[in-house]
C-alpha cells in the first residue's frame, strides 16, 4: 500500500515535533514584520499583525488587524512577538497576561526609556557615558555644569533614527536646547549624555532561546546620515580584542531579562574598549545584512526562538556590506545588473529620510567588495551622505 501524503502538521507528528506550526502574531507591520513573516514561509507558519496602517509593508504577507480589532488579533494567534520598540507597553503586558509573547514586555519597558535602560546597564557592569536625569530647566543647567559640554539632552521616551535629540554645545544652546525638548518633561524626565570620544560605533545581535542557549552574530560596523543607519559593514573591521567585550555585555542583558529572540545592544568603540549605547528589543536594521550574509538570518532565528524551534547558524557566508535605500528609490534594473547585489525594497512610498529598502552587497569575489559598494552608492540617488 503506498504511503500516505504527509501535510506540514502530519509531518510534525510523525517526527514527534513538541513544536507545532504556530500563527504568529507580530505587534506591528512594518518592513521587519515583513522580514519576519517571509523568513518562516518555508516552515509553514503564517503571520499576521496588529497594525493601524492599512498599507503597511505587512500587508503583503498576512492578515492585519487594526487597534480596534485587538480582541480578534488575540484569537488568531498561538504566540506573540513584535517588531518595534516603541509598541504600545499596554498591548504588550495585555498579550502576556493571556498568552506568551517573546520577548517579555519588561524588556520593552526597559527599552522604552533611556534613563532605565543606562541604569540597568550600569547595574550589570556594562559601562556607558555619564547621564544624568533632567525634570526642569534647573536640572539641564545643573546637568550642563557637572557633565560639561558638548553634551546630548534627549527624550527619555520615544524618539528615534536622530528624533527627539538635541546636541548642547555652547551655554548659548541650553535656552533653545529646552525650548525644543523642554515640554517633554510633562511626560517623562530628558536624559543628559555627556560627550565622549569615539571612534565608530558598532553593534552586536544576539538570539537566545527558550532553553536558554545563546547565538551571536559577528560584531558589524555602522554608518550613520542624519541620525539614520546609511550603512553596515559585516563583520566590522578590526575588532577581535572587542568581540568578547561585546558578547559578554549581551548576554548579561538577555540573561537578566529572561529574553527570548533578537535583542540588538549598540556600542561605541573608544581607546578603553566598549561604551553601550542602547539595545533594541528587536532585529535590527544592522542586521538586515544577515538575509543573505549569514547561514541563517537574524529574521529567521528570531521566529526560531519564538515558536519553540532549534536555534540556527549564525556563521556569516562571506563578508557583506548593506546600505539602506533612503527617501527615494534606485533604478532597479541598474542596481541588479551589478553582480553580488541582494535588493530587498519594503513597498513603502518615497518620503524624505524614510527608510524604503537595502541593499546588501556580496560579491562571488569578496576582494571586490569595496569596489562593488562604490557602483552601488553612486547609483542612489541620495548617496546616502557618503
Amino acid at each position: 500500500m503506498p504511503n500516505a501524503p504527509i501535510s506540514i502538521n502530519n509531518f510534525y507528528t510523525v517526527n514527534h515535533c513538541p513544536h507545532p506550526v504556530k500563527t504568529v502574531g507580530i505587534l506591528g507591520g512594518g518592513q521587519l514584520g515583513l522580514m519576519l513573516a517571509q523568513s518562516v514561509l518555508p516552515f509553514g507558519i503564517r503571520c499576521v499583525f496588529l497594525e493601524d496602517a492599512p498599507d503597511c509593508p505587512a500587508r503583503l504577507l498576512g492578515k492585519v488587524y487594526s487597534s480596534e480589532q485587538f480582541d480578534d488579533f488575540m484569537r488568531a494567534c498561538d504566540v506573540y512577538t513584535l517588531e518595534f520598540e516603541n509598541t504600545p507597553l499596554s498591548s504588550a503586558q495585555m498579550l502576556e497576561q493571556q498568552s506568551t509573547l517573546y520577548p517579555p514586555s519588561h524588556a520593552l519597558f526597559i527599552a522604552q526609556d533611556r534613563l532605565n535602560e543606562k541604569r540597568l546597564f550600569n547595574e550589570l557592569g556594562i559601562t556607558t557615558v555619564p547621564f544624568l536625569a533632567v525634570h526642569s530647566f534647573a536640572d539641564l543647567k545643573t546637568a550642563c555644569d557637572n557633565l560639561g559640554l558638548p553634551l546630548v539632552l534627549k527624550t527619555s521616551r520615544g524618539g528615534y533614527d536622530g528624533k527627539g535629540q538635541f546636541v548642547i554645545k555652547s551655554e548659548s544652546d541650553i535656552d533653545t536646547a529646552w525650548r525644543e525638548l523642554g515640554k517633554a518633561c510633562k511626560v517623562a524626565p530628558l536624559i543628559a549624555e555627556g560627550f565622549i570620544k569615539f571612534s565608530r560605533e558598532v553593534s552586536i545581535i544576539a538570539v537566545r532561546s527558550q532553553q536558554g542557549e545563546i547565538r551571536y552574530y559577528p560584531l558589524v560596523e555602522n554608518t550613520h546620515h542624519n541620525g539614520i543607519l546609511a550603512k553596515t559593514v559585516a563583520p566590522a573591521p578590526n575588532v577581535e580584542t572587542l568581540t568578547t567585550q561585546a558578547q559578554e555585555n549581551v548576554k548579561k542583558l538577555l540573561e537578566h531579562l529572561n529574553y527570548v529572540g533578537v535583542l540588538t545592544l549598540e556600542l561605541f568603540v573608544t581607546d578603553t574598549g566598549l561604551i553601550a549605547n542602547e539595545i533594541a528589543p528587536r532585529v535590527h536594521n544592522s542586521g538586515h545584512f544577515s538575509i543573505e550574509g549569514s547561514v541563517c538570518s537574524q529574521f529567521e532565528n528570531h521566529m526560531r526562538a519564538v515558536v519553540g524551534l532549534p536555534l540556527g547558524d549564525t556563521s556569516m557566508v562571506k563578508p557583506s556590506v548593506m546600505l539602506n535605500i533612503i527617501g527615494n528609490y534606485p533604478n532597479l534594473s541598474q542596481i541588479l545588473a551589478i553582480e553580488g547585489v541582494h535588493y530587498h525594497g519594503y513597498d513603502k512610498s518615497e518620503r524624505e529620510g524614510r527608510k524604503i529598502g537595502h541593499i546588501t552587497i556580496m560579491p562571488t569575489d569578496s576582494d571586490k567588495l569595496n569596489e562593488t559598494v562604490d557602483k552601488v552608492v553612486g547609483l542612489l540617488v541620495n548617496k546616502l551622505g557618503m
